[in-house]
Parts: C-alpha cells; structure tokens; sequence
C-alpha cells in the first residue's frame, strides 16, 4: 500500500450536519477501495486563491491514506461528480530518506576553468 495525501475544499454554503455527512463520504470513498485514513487535519474556512463558482472561501480539510495503486483514480472518478466540493487534489508525497538526510545534488561546472 502506497502513502497520499488529499486536499479537499468544500462550499462554505454547508451547515454542520451537511459537511459532516460530504466529509464522512469522502472517508468512505477512501475505505471502499482498499484505503486506510491515518490522519484528518480540518483547516476549516480559508480564502481561496482566487474565486471558484463566485465564491472567495472554502472549508478545507487535509487527509492522509493508505491505499493500493489503483485506488486514487477511482476515488478522483468519484469525486468529479460531488456537487458541494469546490476542489480535491491527490498527491503522493515523496519518500522520506533514512535518516533525515537528503540526496545530495552533483556538481556542475560551467565553462571556464577546469
């Protein structure tokens, strides 16, 4: 199972029963191919960027899963079609090296002297 991490912004027009009920599907969605949540972080109502459907904020929440490979795509195809999210983004995010240490970057030389 592979690590990801997922963005969702939801309409501020939501009551509390309503954003709990879309946050509670988008959980499920995770679950029902294969997922695991480890961790849900509510950001809560944030200015957006710039407006999405004349509107300047969203609630945004951040999830991290567990999942198999094929499990983003489906779980995207699903999320296309919820009419109260403003935006949703699924990244991988990069492998963490033993240690702490970064790799380190080569050197290079341009022109001149060698």
């Amino acid at each position: 199972m592979q690590k990801y991490e997922m963005t969702v912004v939801f309409k501020t027009a939501l009551d509390e029963e309503a954003l709990l009920a879309e946050h509670n599907q988008v959980i499920s969605l995770i679950e029902r191919f294969g997922g695991t949540v480890e961790k849900v972080d509510d950001w809560g109502k944030r200015r957006l960027a710039y407006e999405i459907e004349k509107t300047n904020e969203g609630i945004y929440r951040f999830i991290t899963f567990a999942a198999p490979s094929n499990a983003p795509a489906e779980i995207e195809s699903r999320m296309r079609i919820r009419e109260n999210l403003l935006r949703y983004l699924i990244i991988k995010p990069e492998q963490e090296i033993p240690g702490g240490k970064q790799p380190k970057k080569e050197a290079t030389q341009k022109g001149g002297i060698a």
